[in-house]
């Protein structure tokens, strides 16, 4: 019950890690509110808490509009009082040839997968400021830190994130206020279906990045376990980290 009387924010909430990472939340005593782009998805999983007897609520949102990233924040913090845990899980990427990339596609990948920190960031900082001091936690990845053949909007979008989080916990470590982050391998969640081998890529580049190795995958709550320990007062001296949950793979 390390959350009680806290109030925690999950983006990317519909489904996969930011799914098990609310769900968790929740369950250590958290109130929850969820917001996902999929809003049948976040219903579901505000309905999966409530059956526990939690407390969750929840709204459709889209990450790259910073008015309706505010909205769904002013929500949270009207309808439990505050905000102090804010995740940030929604994201998007997919394998592709980078000569079959439109401009489109890498846009939309950076202001979904990093963008999207940035305004809820923006939104949130306010409420996380206000004693008790908050904690932010950002998905990354592995491809934070290394090259990701048929994925260089998605590396470039999650090292991004490491950078912004790092540069973040230094600029608000004097007022208390810690941001991390989680690396994550690979891991079974709606996302990895972007991430689907085709007969014309390189197969030693992917199975470099991806290694066919028991264990190698994660569930999501594997994620949302560390996710949660750096949120928690037990990471109390954790700042500015990009906590590899990989199984070894950049050992």
């Amino acid at each position: 019950m390390r959350f009680v009387d806290r109030v925690a924010f999950v983006t990317g909430a519909g489904s996969g890690i930011g799914r098990a990472t609310a769900k968790l939340f929740a369950a250590e005593g958290a109130r929850v509110f969820a917001v996902d782009v999929n809003a049948a998805g976040v219903a579901e999983t505000v309905d999966a808490i409530k059956s526990t007897g939690r407390a969750a609520d929840g709204t459709g949102c889209d990450v790259r509009s910073l008015a309706a990233v505010q909205t769904a924040v002013d929500r949270a913090v009207e309808r439990f009082g505050g905000l102090n845990v804010l995740v940030n899980a929604a994201g998007v990427g997919r394998f592709l040839r980078f000569e079959e990339m439109e401009e489109e596609e890498f846009e939309r990948t950076l202001s979904i997968n990093l963008g999207g920190a940035f305004r809820t960031m923006k939104a949130a900082v306010p409420h996380l400021l206000k004693p008790p001091v908050g904690t932010v936690v950002n998905v990354a990845s592995t491809s934070a830190l290394r090259g990701t053949a048929y994925g260089s909007a998605y590396a470039a979008s999650k090292a991004g994130i490491l950078n912004f989080t790092r540069s973040l916990a230094l600029e608000f470590a004097s007022r208390g206020l810690r941001c991390n982050c989680v690396c994550p391998g690979g891991v079974k969640t709606p996302l990895a279906r972007g991430f689907i081998r085709r007969e014309d890529f390189e197969q030693h580049l992917i199975d470099y990045q991806m290694p066919p190795k028991p264990g190698t995958w994660s569930d999501p709550e594997d994620i949302a376990n560390a996710i949660a320990f750096l949120a928690s007062v037990e990471a109390r001296f954790v700042n500015g980290v990009g906590l590899l949950v990989d199984a070894g793979t950049l050992a």
